[in-house]
């Protein structure tokens, strides 16, 4: 897991420090942002989120923050999600690769073992490996993704999430 973990913070490095694109890769105009919903993924079930480039631009280096909150008989899961990303692509078609941390806080009588990290309250690792689509003149978005998240102690490589939204 060290392993993986240490590939991916050397890709984001490289993706962030050397990818330049060039003037007919930019997409150009004001920078995107982003309102949405996303069941899975960084927020683990369910989560709003807001996302926004770094630059003028609507695609490259950028990042997004969320919250999550879910109660069921008694036991509830709180999310907060923060992640930076990078698009890849142009046009409003984007492949997406970031990292970031999850802050997960649970309280209630019995946990569930697939999202049991040993604590009531911890902090998790999460990357998106996905496709993002996000209009150039702004509107409906939509991402599909691929969220493995870990810790210490879990690695759960096959986690997914889905999200709606508006670009503006």
């Amino acid at each position: 897991m060290k392993t993986l973990f240490k590939i991916t913070i050397t890709t984001l490095a490289i993706i962030a420090l050397f990818v330049k694109p060039t003037a007919a890769q930019t997409d150009g105009g004001p920078r995107a942002q982003n309102v949405y919903v996303e069941l899975g993924g960084p927020g683990l079930l369910f989560s709003a989120n807001y996302d926004t480039r770094f630059s003028n631009r609507r695609d490259g280096m950028g990042g997004r923050i969320g919250a999550g909150y879910i109660s069921v008989d008694g036991n509830s899961l709180f999310t907060l999600p923060i992640q930076a990303n990078y698009l890849l692509g142009k046009q409003g078609k984007y492949f997406e690769i970031g990292l970031g941390a999850t802050f997960v806080s649970t309280d209630g009588n019995s946990r569930d073992e697939f999202l049991s990290f040993d604590d009531t309250s911890n902090v998790i690792g999460t990357m998106t490996f996905g496709y993002r689509y996000q209009p150039v003149n702004g509107g409906f978005n939509f991402r599909a993704s691929i969220n493995p998240v870990f810790n210490s102690s879990n690695f759960v490589p096959y986690f997914a999430g889905i999200s709606f939204g508006y670009t503006f």
